[in-house]
């Protein structure tokens, strides 16, 4: 049985946003079926502990294994990217590295808007995607946990978070910033998953518009949002009519085919769309000069320039992971040397038993083995332990030399 507990076989491939601009991360973005046919694939492959994290910012695949190759093979095959441009802008980083990389990620440092906490929701979601299918082990737990510990104590002890940090609350400063007269414009809401949801929020909260309108394709999602927020709610048959009725509209919806098109718009008046979405579910050419695009990275460039406060906090942000990331590591390091002191306590005691049952033999009388011998054994495998811990660049040769010693059965105690 291999044992990955020291880190050496932990990845994580992906492409972010930090290389790869909207279209292109549209490309290797994965839908919930795709991911689930990844993970099914890992489970034919062997592959133990793997999730799969796809949003605006980056898609990206977290697993141990013994060739990220098949990691990169399996994004590709199961999304619109390719291997050539994967090699280009993608990523692949290890041990040490690839924990950083997660850390950075869960805590809201690596998102477009610093701080942005969302995103340890979504990776508590595929974490629990891969529990489903037995695909999360000890480490990936333990370590997930940890990610979260982090990211509740940056969000209580920084102020990095001071404030909406959300793409939703992004998209509708933007708006307010922009238009004129928001609250007396048509605004239409189309999506109502998570960041549907929050972004109706934020309208409702910071435009004062009682014309909002909701469409979604289930009609009982969007009446739930309708009832909570006290918005108009049309059926999705009639969102073309909708579209050109309104001012401003928020897509914040997943489809397989574009859902506004140049054909589509019929008046000629000035429109302002937030696309939230990714891949884009629209497909409008220049012709069209009255109407105005705005995506994510456009609002992410948009809100960078309003973060300097929020910057001053990352040197705490970094200490807090930096504290919380070495437990992990020292974790992993005690959990790598857990198999050589079981098999030494197991010798040990196996051994004072056989001397126990050789002495009764002699004697004809049973021999019970004093309670300190059981005590010694304890000390002596505690004072490995702590040797091993105290000295971890001597470690692999200590357990080589006890191993030889003591012919330690390690296999049955991984």
């Amino acid at each position: 049985m291999e044992n990955f507990s020291d880190l050496t076989n932990f990845y994580v491939i992906g492409i972010s946003y930090r290389e790869a601009d909207l279209y292109t991360r549209g490309k290797f973005s994965l839908s919930n079926e795709q991911r689930q046919t990844i993970l099914d694939k890992a489970k034919i492959l062997k592959i133990k502990e793997i999730f799969i994290s796809s949003t605006c910012n980056r898609t990206e695949i977290y697993t141990i294994v013994n060739d990220p190759s098949i990691l990169i093979n399996l994004l590709c095959e199961n999304s619109n990217g390719d291997l050539k441009t994967f090699e280009n802008l993608g990523y692949v980083l290890k041990n040490t590295e690839a924990v950083n990389h997660i850390f950075k990620v869960g805590t809201g440092l690596d998102s477009q808007i610093l701080g942005d906490f969302e995103i340890i929701g979504q990776l508590k979601s595929s974490v629990n995607q891969s529990k489903q299918r037995n695909l999360i082990g000890n480490f990936t737990e333990r370590l997930m946990n940890c990610v979260i510990q982090a990211s509740k104590r940056i969000k209580t002890e920084t102020k990095i978070s001071s404030g909406a940090t959300s793409m939703a609350y992004a998209a509708v400063q933007f708006i307010i910033n922009e238009i004129d007269d928001v609250s007396n414009k048509n605004l239409l809401l189309i999506g109502t998953g998570k960041i549907g949801r929050n972004t109706c929020e934020n309208l409702v909260k910071h435009t004062e518009n009682k014309k909002i309108t909701v469409i979604n394709r289930s009609i009982e999602k969007a009446a739930t949002l309708g009832h909570k927020f006290d918005v108009l709610v049309k059926d999705f048959s009639k969102i073309y009519s909708e579209i050109n009725k309104a001012d401003i509209i928020v897509l914040a919806t997943g489809a397989e085919e574009p859902l506004i098109k140049n054909s589509l718009l019929k008046n000629n008046k000035d429109l302002l769309i937030v696309d939230l979405t990714i891949p884009s579910n629209i497909q409008i050419d220049e012709t069209l000069k009255n109407i105005r695009i705005v995506n994510l990275d456009d609002l992410a460039k948009v809100t960078h320039n309003t973060l300097s406060e929020r910057r001053k906090h990352i040197p705490k942000a970094q200490e807090i992971i930096e504290e919380i990331k070495q437990e992990f590591i020292q974790w992993v390091y005690d959990r790598r040397y857990a198999p050589a002191l079981k098999a030494l306590k197991d010798k040990l005691t196996k051994q004072q038993d056989a001397e126990m049952g050789l002495r009764k033999r002699k004697n004809g009388v049973a021999v019970n083995g004093p309670s300190h011998s059981y005590e010694m054994i304890n000390k002596i495998t505690g004072q490995f332990a702590f040797y091993l811990k105290e000295n971890p660049s001597k470690a692999n040769d200590a357990m080589n030399i006890f191993n030889e010693v003591f012919q330690l059965d390690l296999h049955n105690h991984e």
